[in-house]
């Protein structure tokens, strides 16, 4: 009984994680927040893109049966002849469907009519959903005469091709996830107690003294360096072990990468600023790392979510990096392809350095008046 008492007392004296708030914390999460965030069950409204080379009434007919589908949502129709992956970029469209030229002479010759359609399987799972609903409405198109009434009609065929992943190889879906997922909480573990291990050392009265918010800024640096090399070695192994599809510049991803990890490293300092010490800092990478997992597309597929937590998520800077990954990495973008994407992150950099710098300025000052 010493001993139970003697772990119980180091359990509540605030010296390490605070498990007793950490698990109650954890529990609610899961069975409150998540069962609200994932209540859809199913894929609603997953973003299509249509090629409408035929641009005839028995097209526009087809794609009124997409877009009224409860599973797909049309996003653009384009008439003229485009690249499918460029139309997928920014996860604009999870599929591209193309209706040829002579589409609806073929139908009404009692030829066979082909449709194709393109699917981005970056994210298979998100997929489920597009595919059902592509199969149900061909079926429907085959038993049903739509347009003008004739009952002399060739029968629809679906004819498609998986672009990026077409192997559905782990490499390119799972593994890189929970390679960029478990690098962000352990880089998390690292630098969530920076500013706590600081005090205890006596330096951060140093830094505050002397010092601005860009020099406590500098010591994120080796933390970062580190989480690049190693990341870049786990892409290395994953391309000549595995079969990972690198598309992208690797300069690009560099350039993303780099943006990624200081802007992680910025939160992360920001989260463990105020707590008592490293170890009790810790426990609060449970409140910005797995999130960013979970609803950025790699945990659960972005289209079984409500429009509104697509954007609550972007809270979580996991979030963009996987924009980044799927991208730069799969879908080879280039920088203007993903600029509207980028542009977007720098405006959410420009806010976690301004709480950053405010957070210094303001300890800086209390300690001033404090002399």
């Amino acid at each position: 009984m010493k001993a139970f008492r003697d772990e119980l007392k180091t359990l509540l004296s605030g010296h390490g994680m605070p498990y007793e708030k950490v698990s109650i914390m954890v529990s609610l999460v899961i069975t409150v927040i998540f069962s609200v965030m994932l209540g859809l069950n199913y894929a609603k409204d997953t973003p299509i893109t249509v090629i409408d080379l035929d641009n005839s009434h028995y097209s526009h007919e087809i794609i009124n049966y997409l877009n009224n589908s409860q599973l797909l949502a049309v996003q653009a129709v384009v008439n003229t002849p485009a690249e499918p992956k460029e139309l997928m970029y920014r996860d604009k469209a999870y599929a591209v469907v193309y209706l040829p030229e002579g589409l609806e002479k073929n139908h009404y010759n009692g030829n066979k009519a082909e449709v194709g359609v393109f699917y981005d399987n970056t994210s298979s799972s998100a997929l489920s959903g597009v595919r059902e609903a592509l199969n149900e409405i061909v079926a429907e198109l085959n038993n049903t005469n739509i347009g003008t009434g004739d009952t002399i009609y060739g029968g629809v065929q679906l004819v498609s091709r998986t672009l990026f992943n077409p192997s559905e190889s782990s490499s390119n879906g799972e593994v890189i996830g929970f390679l960029i997922f478990f690098s962000s909480m352990f880089f998390a573990f690292a630098t969530l107690g920076m500013v706590p291990r600081l005090r205890m050392e006596g330096k951060m009265a140093l830094h505050l003294r002397l010092g601005t918010a860009y020099d406590l800024l500098q010591r994120l640096l080796p933390y970062c360096g580190c989480w690049l090399i190693a990341n870049f070695i786990g892409l290395v192994v994953l391309r000549f072990w595995g079969d990972i599809n690198f598309s992208g510049s690797i300069l690009l991803y560099f350039f993303v990468q780099a943006l990624y990890i200081i802007t992680l490293g910025m939160i992360s300092v920001i989260m463990g600023w105020s707590a008592s010490n490293p170890g009790a800092a810790s426990s609060r990478m449970i409140l910005f790392v797995p999130g960013g997992f979970i609803f950025g597309g790699y945990g659960v597929p972005m289209t079984l979510m409500p429009e509104w937590v697509r954007w609550v998520n972007q809270v979580f800077p996991l979030t963009w990096e996987f924009k980044f990954i799927r991208d730069v990495v799969f879908r080879g973008a280039g920088f203007f392809d993903f600029a509207v994407t980028l542009g977007q992150f720098l405006i959410y950099i420009a806010i976690v350095w301004i709480i950053f710098s405010r957070k210094f300025d303001k300890e800086q000052i209390e300690a001033n008046q404090a002399e």
